[in-house]
């Protein structure tokens, strides 16, 4: 598939790529974002769904669920790439039923600097209008809440 739009979010993290890749590898880490009412969600929230892989292999299955503003929306992710502790990739199965953003694919990079780590977190999507907005928010709440996790951590 042909993906119109990108974003990306790097991020140094003080942990090593090991411990970072296991903490991103869960994608309830990942995605906390969307399990919290904000405002880019327009004070809904997403709930997961996971297969007995629970994300952590290729070809498991994420499922997320959720309302906002009295719409239900769903959306199917299947994991692609996985290579610990450096890489690993999901997109989304089948037609998604989301409000800004259509099919996409996002993954994060994980490059070793000794006892600390660079994150990239990328995301290729179809989505015009406000899909650019909030695919930024989206990757920049990864690489946040992963520099979050780990103290002494700093943003690029």
């Amino acid at each position: 598939m042909t993906y119109a739009y990108t974003a990306q979010a790097i991020a140094d993290v003080a942990t090593s790529a090991e411990v970072l890749f296991d903490y991103l590898d869960d994608p309830a880490s990942l995605g906390s974002h969307m399990q919290k009412p904000s405002m880019m969600m327009l004070g809904g929230r997403m709930s997961y769904e996971f297969d007995e892989a629970k994300g952590r292999t290729v070809g498991s299955v994420i499922k997320m669920r959720g309302n906002i503003l009295g719409l239900v929306l769903s959306v199917e992710d299947v994991i692609t790439e996985r290579q610990p502790p450096r890489r690993k990739v999901w997109e989304t199965r089948g037609r998604p039923n989301l409000l800004v953003v259509g099919a996409y694919r996002m993954g994060f990079e994980i490059i070793a600097l000794g006892r600390a780590s660079r994150l990239c977190v990328a995301a290729k999507f179809l989505g015009p209008m406000f899909g650019p907005i909030y695919a930024r928010w989206c990757v920049n709440r990864m690489a946040n809440d992963a520099t979050n996790a780990f103290e002494g951590s700093v943003r690029s």
